[in-house]
């Protein structure tokens, strides 16, 4: 994690407006994970950074992202906040946020689909 937190670093030493994140949490333990996420959930809102994510990860979404773009065979199949996702009729978008995975995430974290960011 600490190396994660240096290449950061070395980004935000420039100042960026934005910055790009290719799977920050991959190779990470869950707590190292989640900790990972609050940092960036934290420079977000006391930087003013937008921050571009690509990510499998259901926790880093839930914790960073207001707004989801969900490919498949290569295109984008869905765009919008995490509430939509859930609505989309595509059988892949289906399967990832209401599959396994996703109820997995609602139970271990007791929220429902109605309380998740931006559903309302």
């Amino acid at each position: 994690g600490m190396i994660k937190r240096a290449a950061l670093a070395r980004a935000l030493a420039l100042d960026p407006e934005l910055v790009f994140l290719d799977e920050p949490t991959s190779g990470l333990d869950p707590i190292g994970a989640a900790e990972f996420d609050e940092l960036i959930a934290t420079l977000q809102k006391t930087l003013g950074l937008t921050v571009f994510m690509v990510t499998h990860d259901l926790d880093s979404l839930y914790a960073i992202c207001d707004r989801v773009a969900a490919l498949a065979d290569g295109k984008v199949v869905a765009a919008g906040p995490i509430a939509a996702m859930l609505e989309c009729q595509h059988p892949w978008v289906q399967a990832y946020f209401q599959g396994e995975r996703g109820r997995r995430f609602e139970n271990a974290n007791g929220k429902s689909r109605q309380a998740l960011p931006g559903s309302g």
